[in-house]
């Protein structure tokens, strides 16, 4: 079986897979009850056999390991997906990952993750993520767009258009709403910072408030208002109709 070659490499994969829970899960607290308890990690090993069936055009057997894997897990990859080194899928439930989808190296997803497609064509139609990308709860990235290096994405957003590399994005439809240029996020480690996400609604309405308490301010300080009743200029202070009559025609 030539497409089955390198069980080594496998191995080494698994390595990587399990040791980088210690790295972006606080709750991870030793090896036996990673893999024991685990769902993200079951998946990931239970995706990396079947991808090699499916490479191996053993593609029968593929699907029915990564249904058996979504039984176990919750977590549906489809054998066909190309994953990259050391991807966390933390807590696991309801996370989809389509046929055609491309991931990285030392990506994150949130449970609700989906990498979906948007088109019934056989080419190329679920999305893919660069490295260091983190996924929020609950999001949606669908059909074939690129989301670069270190991309992050607000929980439940919708993503269908590409995002930049070291760039936020959330909302529905997504939005870049933070642009931190051509670097990392955290050079010493994976940035799971996600709660510190921008709120653009947020920031408009306080705009709108500082604006409005800058107008009270200003007619404040103008002091008050005209005081009809001492004027002697009546004619001046009668009111002129918002929409005053025409005249009639010939008058």
């Amino acid at each position: 079986m030539n497409g089955l070659g390198g069980l080594g490499g496998l191995w080494r994969q698994w390595r990587e897979d399990v040791g980088c829970v210690f790295e972006r899960d606080p709750a991870a607290r030793g090896l036996a009850e990673t893999l024991l308890t685990y769902p993200g990690i079951h998946a990931l090993l239970w995706h990396r056999l079947s991808h090699k069936l499916w490479r191996a055009n053993w593609r029968f057997a593929a699907r029915l390991l990564a249904f058996a894997g979504r039984f176990l897990t919750h977590v549906d990859i489809h054998p066909g997906a190309t994953i990259g080194r050391r991807l966390f899928i933390d807590h696991g439930a309801g996370v989809v990952i389509g046929e055609t989808a491309e991931i990285g190296d030392d990506v994150t997803l949130y449970h609700g993750v989906t990498l979906g497609g948007t088109s019934w064509n056989k080419a190329k139609r679920h999305p893919t993520l660069g490295n260091n990308v983190l996924v929020g709860a609950g999001a949606k990235i669908l059909g074939p767009i690129v989301l670069g290096d270190n991309v992050r994405v607000g929980a439940n957003s919708v993503v269908v258009k590409d995002v930049p590399p070291c760039c936020t994005v959330v909302g529905i439809p997504g939005r870049v709403v933070q642009r931190k240029g051509l670097k990392l996020q955290n050079p010493y480690g994976i940035d799971l910072d996600h709660h510190e996400i921008p709120d653009p609604v947020g920031k408009a309405l306080a705009c709108l408030l500082e604006r409005v308490d800058e107008l009270e301010q200003r007619l404040a300080a103008r002091g008050p208002g005209h005081d009809c009743d001492e004027c002697e200029a009546e004619s001046v202070c009668e009111p002129t109709p918002l929409y005053p009559r025409k005249q009639a025609a010939g008058a």
